[in-house]
């Protein structure tokens, strides 16, 4: 408590010095505000027990909800103290069990909540395409390697085209997962998003020139940034607190799947022949088939429930409580999730209410540095090089005189250490730490990245070969425990 104290005055000093320059009047905070954290950490905390019993029999008939008044005193109860189930007389030896159980078997979950997982793993695409790029850009005169002087402006073409989705995404697509979040809900973003990815991906397939190519990649754009800033937060709100964190971080994890899994399409289509009329079949078919995670999401969320904290922002109590059962084992758990994402709620209104919290952002000292750090991680995620593998790794391999089918295979071996590496982060990030794992994961990437670099120095033979092969391996060794999986989760914590 003393270090909180600590905290809190620095901020409170840093507002006051920063209204101070503006010439406006300082004001003392309240105790309230003091104590945002810690209301905000649990908003049933301290509340007596009768008038927590009291509170929660109003908010059933209130809702809707009266004919559950005893199962939400219940939640209401456990919600308090989700760990102090095994003393409290309004409890039976079924709702103890069932507590208990959620604590020791904490993965065994009801499949519609598993399957919110599952969508991660059409989050990125890079590796359809990692294998395309071999192909394609010779076929519409844009080959980076071609020797007819216009090496440079290809370089720049093959990039643009590359890069197209996310050029959407940071432009124009990702301001628009609020808007759509808030008409549509969790599942209608994703279900859209998906099926624009899908729509998208069978456009790639069908391309005809470089600049056709670019307005396909560009559309799915569209499909590739709310869906992948949904996905996260639609699992994060259904999920039991035990495994919440544990499904964020799997973020990394799944796309790690995917990627690999877009290197095995390119090795299945590497050798398809062309068809009479169609030039370049095997690429069309590795860029078509990114489609085919898109629909299975599509198919998963149609089936899942909507999230409850959408829902119960809507003032659909009643639809949340359903939700919450089909993500629940049992009526118990479904009461205590859906109160205390009502209390959560009302906290939030009334902390919010009358400031400006974009001001608050840069004046208050501790939402300056959370939002610096967060942007530095996620910068540096973006940044550290992953993804030039990622979407050119096999253009790299045969650069160091690799067959196109062995630069596939490298390619597919990338996809499979960055996927298995990434399993050891969900044990190590609760017990070695955000920040050490950061510490770690970018010194050795750096080492790994020049290793490979400078290899292209060594004369052409297995010797370059072989430390290629290793730099780039060893780089998605460190990679994926660390700087892959770190950054969302920091940046949600902060």
């Amino acid at each position: 408590m003393s270090e909180e104290k600590v905290v809190d005055r620095k901020d409170h000093d840093s507002i006051s010095d920063s209204y101070s320059k503006e010439g406006v009047q300082v004001k003392h905070i309240d105790n309230a505000s003091q104590n945002v954290n810690v209301k905000l950490a649990n908003p049933l905390s301290g509340i007596p027990h009768d008038q927590l019993m009291a509170d929660a029999a109003q908010f059933a008939e209130d809702r809707g909800l009266g004919h559950l008044t005893e199962v939400f005193k219940k939640g209401a109860l456990v919600a308090q103290d989700p760990i102090a189930f095994e003393t409290p007389p309004m409890l039976d030896d079924a709702d103890r069990n069932i507590l208990r159980r959620e604590l020791t078997h904490r993965w065994d979950q009801p499949w519609q909540l598993l399957s919110c997982n599952s969508m991660f793993f059409s989050g990125r695409r890079p590796g359809f395409i990692n294998g395309a790029n071999i192909f394609f850009a010779s076929q519409f005169g844009i080959d980076p390697n071609s020797q007819d002087g216009n090496a440079g402006r290809n370089q720049w073409l093959f990039g643009l085209v590359n890069s197209a989705p996310y050029l959407c995404c940071g432009m124009i697509s990702c301001w628009l997962t609020a808007p759509l979040n808030v008409y549509l809900g969790r599942r209608g973003t994703i279900f859209l998003t998906a099926f624009i990815s899908f729509a998208s991906c069978i456009w790639q397939g069908v391309t005809n020139s470089w600049q056709h190519l670019f307005v396909a990649r560009f559309v799915l754009g569209f499909g590739i940034g709310p869906k992948s800033s949904t996905v996260p937060v639609y699992a994060a709100e259904c999920a039991p607190a035990v495994i919440r964190g544990a499904l964020v971080m799997m973020w990394q994890m799944w796309t790690a799947f995917g990627i690999m899994i877009g290197d095995v399409v390119d090795l299945a289509f590497f050798k398809v022949p062309d068809k009479p009329g169609i030039t370049g079949l095997n690429w069309r078919l590795m860029l078509g088939s990114a489609g085919v995670p898109a629909v299975i999401v599509m198919s998963q969320v149609y089936f899942s429930p909507e999230s409850p904290r959408w829902l119960m922002s809507k003032g659909r109590y009643d639809k949340a409580y359903e939700s919450l059962l089909r993500l629940r084992h049992a009526p118990i758990q479904a009461a205590r999730d859906l109160y205390y994402i009502h209390t959560l709620l009302e906290a939030e209104k009334e902390i919010t209410t009358g400031r400006n919290l974009l001001f608050e952002l840069f004046t208050v000292a501790r939402n300056r540095r959370a939002a610096l750090a967060s942007v530095i991680v996620m910068f540096l995620q973006q940044f550290c090089g992953v993804n030039v593998i990622a979407y050119y790794s096999t253009n790299v391999f045969t650069d160091a005189n690799f067959t196109e089918i062995q630069a596939l295979l490298a390619s597919w071996g990338f996809g499979m250490i960055n996927w298995l590496f990434a399993f050891p982060a969900v044990y190590t990030i609760d017990t070695f730490g955000r920040r050490n794992l950061l510490l770690t994961s970018f010194p050795l990437m750096a080492i790994f990245l020049l290793m490979t670099g400078f290899a292209f120095w060594i004369p052409e033979g297995k010797g370059r070969l072989a430390v290629v092969s290793l730099g780039i391996y060893l780089f998605g060794m460190a990679y994926s425990p660390g700087e892959g999986p770190v950054p969302s989760t920091y940046s949600a914590e902060a």
